[in-house]
This record gives structure tokens, C-alpha cells and sequence, in this order.
């Protein structure tokens, strides 16, 4: 039986015009993602000022307009699609997770900008659908070789959510652990929403593993981090996460985070001259209790001023002259100066280790060429 599309959610205020160019920002605000939602949009509302500052994109008042990236993919995807339908939004962007991405690309991607910005498994090739994100080529090989070589990991133990970024993703790390000499001896995938991770944690320990390779979102990770470390196996068994910021450190609490390590495109202690002035207009817009702007957070300021340089590089909305003209566009933000290949950002990619509520950064991993 086919349902109607959701009704088109819009505030009373947001009357779009020819001189406004309307984004749909879409980001968790419910799940096991949504612990990292309020960054998403504090984060994105700064990109939107400082374009508008800057004069707009292509005169244009840059505005957005908030969905719910956390509910069920069919749903986000009906309800993007309506408002494209309806000339509502002309641009979308946000992170979510990437079974609302393969959802929603087929029904909007081909008709308006699409800026994705969460990490995912990577081969996402739909016209009009440009990347931010970390892929694992450039974020998990790199990482898995080097805890190899100065750790001696041999046996990585995956635990992922169940859904596609966890999965592919941890067909990729079979191959990087044998290139690191090592072998993934065991795996798990948990649906979302997970609080009971007794089980697994008894598997991990009878596999003897040396690391854990953690691929789950938000909440869950947080509670996988404190069910680890009560059973004790922080003492004996180093973790890698893709995907794990600053906010999810707080989650987890100082008690939880020993041998935790993330690899990701920005972090916030990094000390470079961009990341530095970015927390100051963060501060300065949202003050010091807002939440931290981690890279998960981040990304969605990237994704904001990625969608406004592929504009105005195009000079129009138009999808396929957006595609023709991206290898050419360049911004600067607190990632660095980046560029796009194969509609991927180019950008530099580290490795970090918790210490507790923060990550001490160890290494750059791969160069903006190397990365994506």
C-alpha cells in the first residue's frame, strides 16, 4: 500500500523567496546519534552566519531549515523529498547516518545539491552528492598499521552497529588487518539503540583479541566504552574508533576512555592556526558552555560551506553544471583548505588517543591527496 509523504514541516517564518537560498539541514536529533545533534547544529548555524556575512551565496540569504536526521530512513528521505517537491529547500546537507544517505540520494540528489558530511564506508557515486566525510582508505588503513607496527595488534575484534557503514566497513578492515599482518578474529553487529553488551564482551575476551575495532553511533559507543572498561578489558585490549568525538568522551566518563583511540579529519585540541580560530568565533557566537565542536559536529560546518562553494563556483543551482565545476572549487575552513576529487574532500586525516575528556593527538595518517 503507498503512503503519502510526511506533512512538510516548516516554520511559520521560513517563507522562501528569490532572495533567499534555503538548505535542509538534516542531523539526529533523536537515537543514538543525537548525543552529538546539538553540535551538528551549532556548528552548521556558524557556517550559515559567516557565508552571510561574507555576502551570501550568489546574493543570496544562505538559511536552514532543520529535519530530524534520526528517524526512520524511509521517513527523512519522504520528508527531504517533499520539501524539494514543494520548492521549499534548493540544497541539502548534514551529517546522518548512511542508511538515511542511500534513502534520500536517489530522491533528491539528481534535482538539487547534496552535501554529505558524516564519515562513511566510501563508493557513494549518485550524481549531484558531494562528500565531506572520512572513508576508511584514508581514516582506517592508515590507523590499523600503525597500532600495528607500535602496539603489535595482530587480532582486531570488530564491533559495529547493523547497518551498512558498519558492515562495509568492516569487510575493508579484514583486508587492512592482513596488510598490517594481522587478521580480524571475530565479529559482532548490534542493533541501534544497544544497552546489554555482555555477550559481546564475553566474545572478545575468548577470542584473545589485541584491539577492538568500534563501529557504533553515538550512545551506543558510550555505553559499549563504560560496559568495556567495567569488565576490564581496557587492561588488556586497545580500541579504535572511526567514529567517536569529544562529547562522546564526556558520555563515557574519564573511567572509560584508557586505550581509546580515534582517527578522524579534525579534532578539537588540534593546535593548528585554522582549528584555533574557529573555536574563537564559536565561542564568541555561542559562548563557552555550547556544546563541543568535535568532527562530528564540525562536519557539518564544512558541509555548509562546501554546498555554498559549489554554488557559487557553478554560478547556478543547477545539479549537473554543480558536478561539472566541482573538481575546481576550493574553501578554506578549520580543516584546512580543501578541494574535492571524485567529489570527495581532499583533506588531512588523524590519529588520536582519549585522554580522558579529550583526545591527544599522535599523528597525521594520510595528506589531503592520500585521503578520501
Amino acid at each position: 500500500m503507498h503512503r503519502p509523504p510526511p506533512p512538510v514541516r516548516v516554520p511559520e517564518w521560513f517563507v522562501p523567496d528569490e532572495s533567499t537560498l534555503d538548505v535542509a539541514l538534516v542531523y539526529p536529533q533523536q537515537g543514538p546519534a543525537g548525543i552529538f545533534g546539538p553540535t551538528c547544529l551549532t556548528c552548521a548555524r556558524l557556517a550559515a552566519d559567516e557565508v552571510n556575512k561574507a555576502g551570501g551565496v550568489l546574493g543570496r540569504e544562505l538559511r536552514l531549515l532543520e529535519v530530524d536526521g534520526g528517524a526512520d530512513p524511509r521517513r527523512v528521505a519522504a520528508e527531504v523529498e517533499a520539501l524539494v517537491d514543494t520548492g521549499t529547500v534548493q540544497g541539502v546537507t548534514g551529517w546522518h547516518i548512511s542508511s538515511v544517505r542511500r534513502a534520500l540520494a536517489p530522491r533528491v540528489a539528481h534535482r538539487v545539491p547534496y552535501v554529505y558530511t558524516a564519515l562513511y564506508e566510501g563508493g557513494e557515486r549518485t550524481e549531484g552528492v558531494f562528500m565531506t566525510s572520512e572513508t576508511p582508505a584514508g581514516q582506517l588503513l592508515p590507523a590499523m598499521r600503525l597500532l600495528g607496527d607500535a602496539r603489535g595488534v595482530r587480532r582486531w575484534f570488530v564491533v559495529g552497529n547493523d547497518y551498512v557503514w558498519p558492515r562495509h566497513t568492516a569487510r575493508a578492515a579484514r583486508r587492512y588487518a592482513r596488510a598490517a599482518r594481522g587478521r580480524v578474529c571475530g565479529e559482532a553487529y548490534l542493533p541501534l539503540g544497544t544497552e546489554d553488551f555482555r555477550e559481546v564482551l564475553r566474545r572478545i575476551e575468548h577470542a584473545d583479541a589485541d584491539a577492538v575495532l568500534m563501529l557504533l553511533v553515538g550512545s551506543d559507543a558510550v555505553r559499549f566504552n563504560r560496559a568495556f572498561a567495567a569488565s576490564g578489558l581496557d587492561q588488556r585490549c586497545l580500541r579504535l574508533s572511526t567514529l567517536m568525538d569529544e562529547n562522546m568522551l564526556l558520555g563515557s566518563g574519564p573511567g572509560a576512555t584508557a586505550d581509546l583511540y580515534s582517527t578522524a579529519g579534525f579534532f578539537a585540541s588540534l593546535a593548528d592556526g585554522n582549528t584555533l580560530d574557529f573555536h574563537g568565533r564559536y565561542a564568541a557566537r555561542f559562548g563557552l558552555q555550547a556544546p563541543t565542536p568535535g568532527s562530528l559536529g564540525e562536519s557539518c560546518y564544512e558541509g555548509v560551506l562546501l554546498l555554498a562553494a559549489l554554488v557559487e563556483r557553478a554560478r547556478t543551482l543547477d545539479v549537473s553544471a554543480i558536478g561539472a565545476a566541482a573538481e575546481s572549487v576550493r574553501y578554506e575552513g578549520p580543516r584546512g583548505l580543501i578541494g574535492l576529487e571524485g567529489r570527495h574532500a581532499r583533506q588531512r586525516i588523524y590519529l588520536a588517543e582519549a585522554d580522558g575528556l579529550d583526545f591527544n593527538v599522535l599523528a597525521q595518517l594520510s595528506a589531503p591527496h592520500e585521503a578520501g
